[in-house]
């Protein structure tokens, strides 16, 4: 028998005076209750954002609010990313649309596989913000794993052994996955799919295929937390290791991270904002809710170069 990691979980809530944290999971993830996103106190942000880096995943329901609203509130959390898949709505280019129609039976969804935010770019996104306009009446999870307690559960000489790596980040997997799955549509991953009909890539892509390298073990900005900067669906290998050598570190530690103690699984509703912090777990999105429409919007907040 195998026996869940023990021990070393700590998603407790803080007793704030502004807001309420109530705890998903035991490994990550929080509601926060008492908030009107159109109208945070600075008191309130300040516990949203120390709730947001403790719990690693936060979440608001019942929070219907439109473009405007969102894309103020994302602007103080700090200055807008570079996003790597879509160019906005109208009005506000930094809102981005992720919409499936119920009639696209692609294989593949935006978000499908483990994954951090873009880590292929040289300064990844630090935190991402997803609101929910309309759901499937089932399916269409999403789910979180908690690299920095990965990180934690790890035995001395393992950490010993990982500091000092660097992972290759590329978009060149997910690209043609997208190219063999997924539909042809006016969606993220559509437009992925119909560079299968070009001749050469453009250059802006061709640039997200190179990638870059990032420490495999990061270390928080702001909390100086440390966590594993891996995933399976844009780490194509380990700097210095050969191919076999690499992909079976990194099977190995995505195994480890991904494992069910260390997730929390949140299940949409209309009217939903979460958010994440990119340097401290990944996640994944479910694409089980076929004939269903899926309506989201999405916003990144710049980041600093993996240390």
């Amino acid at each position: 028998m195998q026996l869940h990691p023990h021990g070393k979980f700590d998603n407790h809530p803080h007793p704030y005076r502004h807001i309420t944290a109530l705890p998903l999971a035991a490994a990550m993830g929080a509601e926060i209750r008492g908030v009107d996103i159109a109208h945070v106190t600075d008191a309130q942000f300040a516990e949203i954002e120390h709730a947001l880096f403790r719990h690693k995943m936060i979440y608001f329901c019942k929070q219907h609010i439109g473009h405007a609203e969102q894309h103020a509130f994302s602007r103080r959390f700090g200055t807008f990313a570079e996003d790597a898949y879509t160019e906005g709505v109208p009005g506000f280019r930094e809102v981005q649309p992720l919409i499936k129609e119920a009639d696209d039976r692609s294989a593949m969804v935006f978000g499908s596989g483990w994954h951090t935010d873009s880590p292929f770019l040289d300064e990844p996104p630090a935190i991402t913000m997803l609101r929910s306009v309309e759901t499937p009446p089932y399916g269409g999870d999403t789910m979180w794993a908690n690299a920095a307690l990965a990180w934690q559960m790890l035995d001395d000489n393992a950490r010993n052994g990982l500091v000092g790596l660097k992972v290759h980040f590329s978009i060149r997997d997910v690209l043609a996955s997208a190219q063999a799955n997924a539909e042809q549509r006016d969606s993220p991953i559509g437009k992925l799919a119909a560079t299968r009909e070009l001749p050469e890539l453009p250059e802006g892509l061709q640039k997200k295929v190179r990638g870059n390298t990032h420490p495999l073990v990061r270390t928080h900005a702001r909390t100086g937390e440390k966590s594993l900067y891996i995933d399976p669906s844009y780490g194509i290998g380990i700097e210095g290791l050969g191919e076999t050598e690499s992909a079976a570190l990194l099977k190995l530690l995505t195994n480890h991270l991904t494992q069910p103690a260390f997730t929390c699984r949140l299940r949409w509703q209309p009217g939903m904002v979460t958010l994440w912090d990119n340097r401290l777990c990944v996640h994944q999105a479910f694409n089980d809710y076929d004939g269903f429409r899926r309506e989201m919007y999405r916003t990144t907040i710049a980041g600093e170069k993996p240390r």
